[in-house]
């Protein structure tokens, strides 16, 4: 793992999420945040895993089913995964996130 690492990238990742959310008027509550970390031979970085909560409307169904293609900007990170498991108003969405070297 590198020593330069921020302890808070899960805590920059729910509050874009939340931003995200927001911006295509779907309000998001979040509810849990858990996070561990994660590497392969190329790559490291940490698996979170956001339990939120969201209105049901018409902006909420089209935020959640665009958001495994949704594109984050956070420095020093690259978002490589976005998956999203539940039904209405709770759901789970898995997110991937890899250091930039």
């Amino acid at each position: 793992m590198r020593a330069d690492r921020t302890p808070w990238s899960g805590c920059r990742l729910v509050r874009a999420l939340a931003l995200h959310g927001s911006a295509a008027g779907c309000p998001v509550t979040v509810l849990d945040a858990r996070s561990h970390p994660w590497s392969s031979a190329t790559f490291e970085g940490e698996r979170h895993r956001i339990s939120v909560a969201v209105p049901d409307t018409a902006a909420a169904r089209e935020w959640l089913a665009a958001l495994p293609e949704a594109e984050f900007r956070l420095t020093g990170l690259l978002v490589a995964d976005v998956a999203v498991c539940g039904a209405m108003p709770g759901f789970e969405i898995e997110m991937l996130v890899l250091d930039e070297a």
